[in-house]
């Protein structure tokens, strides 16, 4: 089981209202489909959102099969969100 919480290292989706030089949001959501990861707390909109720092880390995984995957938690160090098949999609994503 997983003990430590990934970080969010890298968002480059300019459009997330959580991104401001990095993700501000306390924690994400990684989602999507079978075939790719996205970042379900991306939010496109012109209202700012999130802490005033850079602190964001995965609070959970509801990929599954995605390797780094443990008890619905991420268990890789850190993770990168970026454009993929989605707008925002989580770039470290391994399908096992």
């Amino acid at each position: 089981m997983t003990t430590e919480v990934a970080s969010v290292s890298d968002c480059s989706v300019h459009s997330c209202s959580f991104n401001h030089d990095g993700c501000t949001a306390f924690a994400i959501t990684v989602g999507g489909s079978r075939d790719h990861a996205s970042c379900s707390t991306f939010i496109d909109t012109s209202a700012t959102g999130g802490l005033p720092m850079v602190l964001a880390h995965v609070g959970a995984c509801q990929r599954t099969e995605c390797s780094f995957n443990s008890h619905l938690m991420c268990g890789k160090t850190d993770v990168k969100i970026g454009s993929g098949a989605d707008t925002a999609d989580c770039l470290s994503y391994q399908p096992q």
